[in-house]
């Protein structure tokens, strides 16, 4: 049985156990695509943001969880992709760092073509950003554009108010913005 909460979503009046075939379906198709999402913003590798959002899913689904309504499904999923996203993360730039002392190797940019240079190293400039936001900034920030959450859904993943999570969204643009400046954007026509 499903009603629409005041918000316009659909919710689950029974409890969804992510052990439970129908139940797992119904979790994998409201929340898969908001992981992957979040996942990649933070990893910034498709396959890897992939694997990431289905391991959460796998593990919800081990763990045989039973989850009151969707959205509590969603938040606990959210906090465990982020975490393995950004463990992921840690992991891969310790092996970078080691493969590139053990072989001395520079790390290149192959130039394809100068528009195409120019938005990798845009895109490459506003990923470090990113990345050098402090981790509350960040959190907040990916969290923000790319899981389709309202700044109340997003304070109760955090565990912040509402109103702390308007002010990290403002300082994490502000200081995006700073590090990034305008000028030195590639926008393609």
């Amino acid at each position: 049985m499903h009603f629409v909460d005041m918000d316009g979503q659909t919710v689950n009046s029974k409890p969804l156990n992510a052990a439970n075939p129908v139940d797992f379906k119904t979790i994998y198709n409201e929340t898969m695509q908001m992981l992957f999402k979040i996942s990649y913003r933070i990893v910034n590798d498709e396959d890897a943001a992939e694997d990431l959002a289905h391991d959460s899913l796998i593990k919800a689904n081990e763990k045989q969880l039973t989850f009151p309504t969707i959205n509590d499904a969603k938040f606990w999923l959210i906090r465990v992709v982020k975490n393995a996203s950004l463990n992921y993360v840690k992991r891969k730039s310790r092996e970078r760092k080691a493969y590139e002392k053990a072989l001395y190797e520079e790390t290149r940019i192959f130039n394809s073509g100068e528009t195409e240079l120019l938005k990798t190293e845009t895109i490459k400039t506003a990923q470090d950003a990113l990345n050098r936001l402090p981790p509350k900034l960040k959190e907040v920030i990916v969290l923000a554009e790319y899981s389709d959450l309202n700044y109340k859904e997003i304070g109760k993943i955090v565990g912040i108010t509402e109103g702390n999570v308007k002010v990290r969204i403002f300082r994490a643009r502000k200081l995006l913005e700073e590090m990034v400046g305008a000028e030195n954007v590639f926008l393609p026509d």
